[in-house]
């Protein structure tokens, strides 16, 4: 069974090949095409993306992450929120590699199986990278209005946030 894990994706190329060539699509150049438009995705995106890690850098760099966690402690107090947890909440719609140094961070000092480290875990699980990728697809789609994205995404981020603590709770006591 482990040897047939090997096979999967040569046969799956060998299969979409096999069946361009059977609907007689020129597949090297619709390959060339798709890898040509794949690389124009990649440059047209990349100073967002640059513009995002230096964000994140200077963000905890700067110690205005833990400023405004700091700030927010009493807040998160009130609402069952270990306080730890709460630059891995303000990180997380910003950048998911921050987020996941963060969560490293929380199971280190409070560990997996603590109240903290699972609220950590369901914060990190239900919620979204929100402006990377709003940045990467809206980036790639050259959509430059986002209406309501933002809003609607970071409402959703934040239900998640407030929720966590309550689900871990009902489900595992403190």
């Amino acid at each position: 069974m482990d040897k047939l894990g090997i096979y999967v994706v040569p046969m799956a190329v060998l299969l979409m090949v096999l069946f361009g060539v059977i609907r007689r699509v020129p597949v090297f150049d619709t390959f060339v095409e798709g890898a040509t438009e794949g690389l124009h995705s990649c440059f047209s995106i990349l100073p967002t993306l640059v513009g995002l890690i230096m964000a994140v850098t200077m963000l905890s760099a700067s110690g205005a992450l833990d400023l405004f966690s700091s700030f927010l402690a009493p807040v998160a107090k009130f609402l069952g929120i270990p306080a730890n947890v709460l630059p891995l909440a303000l990180i997380k719609p910003i950048s998911g590699s921050g987020a996941t140094a963060l969560l490293t961070q929380i199971f280190g000092e409070s560990g997996p199986d603590s109240f903290a480290g699972r609220v950590a875990s369901v914060m990190a699980g239900s919620t979204e990278t929100t402006f990377y990728c709003i940045a990467v697809y809206y980036g790639a789609a050259q959509i430059q209005k986002t209406r309501h994205t933002i809003p609607a995404a970071l409402v959703a981020d934040l239900t998640a946030f407030l929720v966590a603590g309550l689900v871990v709770r009902a489900f595992f006591g403190t």
